[in-house]
């Protein structure tokens, strides 16, 4: 299934040459809203089975991948399983890129419990027909430009009491276009970030103040880390600027509103 999120269909025609030279069956939607989480409900409420593998469209599955997935889901009882997406650069990066590991993403033994949202994402994920239909909308549509509409998915579905476990042979590949092999690309998903953050609701009095002592600190230390390594210095600014997204949109000033990157 494809739902192409874009007024002018302009997936339409890949589609269709696939479908007509290809025996796996294959269906076109479009949701011409641009939205992410109108995009996945759409897709959720089209799909049929007892299972939905979820993967972005601009990565790519390993060997094995959704029969890893599955293996794992039967195995530990789980109304989901996540696994890890390792970058799959377009062009060769930056040595401070690869050093500041700018784009690598935690993984963990398969079997592990995930209960932290900050690990749980729907580029990599099949889930439970009954995990996606209880409880409530799959996706809200406030951070459909934003970002963050899977951590408030996962957020929701373990409070509910479902149970989500990891699966580290299941990889997938996500492609980094040069564009974001940039120093402003990494700024702006920080403070993006930061933004999404604020909309889950999770800024109380403690983490405001948290915020505000990191930001001074991290900013005053800026000057010495400048004089020692490029990705060092790159990873502070990136920290100063999640929590400069926070405490900004904790205030109603919101720099940088959605994905357009």
């Amino acid at each position: 299934m494809v739902v192409d999120n874009d007024l002018l269909q302009s997936a339409r025609d890949v589609v269709m040459r696939f479908k007509r030279t290809n025996s796996v069956a294959i269906s076109y939607y479009c949701e011409p809203e641009r939205n992410i989480s109108l995009a996945r409900n759409r897709a959720v409420l089209e799909s049929k089975g007892d299972f939905l593998a979820l993967i972005d469209d601009d990565e790519l599955p390993g060997e094995g991948w959704l029969l890893s997935l599955y293996r794992t889901c039967t195995t530990f009882e789980a109304g989901g399983v996540l696994g890890p997406v390792r970058p799959h650069f377009e062009i060769e990066p930056p040595q401070w890129i690869l050093a500041g590991k700018f784009f690598d993403r935690r993984s963990f033994a398969t079997g592990t419990i995930v209960t932290d949202v900050r690990y749980m994402r729907t580029g990599n994920v099949l889930l439970r027909r009954s995990v996606i239909n209880g409880h409530g909308a799959v996706f809200d549509r406030r951070f459909g430009r934003t970002g963050g509409e899977d951590a408030d998915f996962f957020k929701r579905k373990l409070a509910n009491g479902y149970l989500f476990v990891w699966c580290g042979e299941a990889i997938v590949y996500e492609t980094v276009p040069p564009a974001r092999l940039k120093r402003g690309y990494l700024i702006r998903r920080a403070v993006l970030r930061g933004v999404g953050e604020a909309a889950l609701g999770r800024l109380g009095i403690f983490n405001l103040c948290k915020s505000l002592m990191a930001i001074v600190l991290y900013t005053a230390a800026l000057p010495m880390f400048l004089l020692t390594s490029h990705h060092h210095f790159m990873k502070l600014v990136v920290k100063d600027c999640d929590h400069i997204g926070k405490l900004l949109a904790a205030c109603g000033l919101v720099i940088v509103k959605e994905r357009s990157f």
